[in-house]
């Protein structure tokens, strides 16, 4: 094993001394967390800086594949989520000018028992996680359940599929200086969701979001290829929607923060941060009343015709605030 390790890094030299010339900038993944009480929200999935120039289109298609399962009780309340859920989302970008831009994304929603708690079980035990109680229930069920004060306040454990809350989106550039191998920008994003999904299957919050981020990110190529900086922050505001009504939040605060490191202008390694302040207040329960922090691991490769695919996995950090893991792919190209 020693020696293809030391042969692996020898290779992984090759490749980033022959990308001085030319390296891929570093940008974040287009995921948000998949919790089903949080992914019904606006969350804004683009936090990139770079805005597509007059006349072009950006296209790109993303899946994420969560599973999760949390059990936690208090004298008052109880909360049980057991799922597994596919998120497609489809979306496209058109420039308007050299700085500003306009999108859409529609997402289609799958919620059912599927077949991943075998594997994150044994997951969990290679890297010594807690199960917290997964390995002791039935496996591939869908329950999401929520109790308090007696009173059933969510019940949904019936699998189905369709159109979630269609998301319309705009960009504007700040600033952008590239100065030699240095490559540092700024830009304002906005997303409008609107209540197009069916609240009762949770496909969607029945809520109107509006979000905006100041994106910023910083591209250093060096004689190890290229090394990248990003981050976002900015808020949300909802109306009163149709999930637990009389508990959700209207304010929420966003956070994004990565670093990447491309070795060659056709791969490069990414870690991600998305942190998110509580969508529902009320409760003692952090699945409900916690902030959430996932870190998603991974990376981008170039595929001929200049098609982009991500590739991460993500994790909680935050316990039982986002899936216990959540696969998530995506393909994108500029026209």
């Amino acid at each position: 094993m020693p020696k293809y390790f030391f042969a692996s890094l020898l290779f992984l030299y090759g490749l980033a001394t022959s990308a001085v010339a030319a390296g891929m900038e570093i940008a974040p993944f287009r995921t948000t967390n998949q919790s089903p009480l949080k992914q019904i929200f606006g969350i804004p999935s683009e936090t990139g800086t770079a805005i597509i120039t007059r006349g072009n289109i950006g296209v790109s298609l993303t899946e994420d594949i969560a599973n999760g399962y949390a059990f936690s009780s208090t004298r008052r309340e109880w909360i049980i989520q057991d799922f597994e859920s596919y998120r497609w989302t489809m979306a496209a970008r058109y420039g308007l000018g050299e700085r500003f831009e306009v999108g859409i994304e529609i997402p289609y929603i799958l919620y059912g028992g599927g077949f991943l708690d075998s594997f994150v079980i044994d997951w969990h035990d290679f890297f010594q996680l807690p199960q917290g109680g997964r390995d002791i229930v039935p496996k591939d069920h869908l329950r999401l359940r929520y109790s308090k004060n007696g009173v059933t306040k969510l019940n949904f454990e019936h699998a189905g599929s369709g159109i979630g809350d269609i998301s319309l989106t705009g960009g504007m550039q700040i600033y952008d200086s590239r100065i030699d191998r240095v490559h540092n920008s700024l830009a304002l994003r906005g997303t409008l969701k609107l209540p197009s999904g069916d609240s009762s299957e949770l496909r969607g919050s029945g809520s109107i979001d509006l979000s905006l981020l100041l994106c910023g990110s910083m591209n250093n190529l060096t004689e190890w290829g290229t090394v990248g900086l990003f981050g976002s922050i900015g808020g949300m505001a909802m109306s009163n929607g149709s999930v637990l009504t009389g508990q959700q939040q209207n304010l929420v605060g966003l956070v994004n923060i990565g670093t990447g490191w491309a070795p060659a202008e056709w791969i490069s390694f990414k870690a991600q941060l998305n942190i998110t302040s509580p969508f529902y207040s009320k409760s003692s329960l952090d699945e409900l009343s916690g902030a959430s922090m996932m870190l998603v691991l991974g990376g981008s490769i170039k595929l001929p015709g200049d098609y982009l695919l991500d590739i991460g996995v993500s994790e909680d950090v935050l316990v039982a605030t986002a899936p216990d893991v959540a696969f998530h792919f995506g393909l994108s190209k500029h026209f």
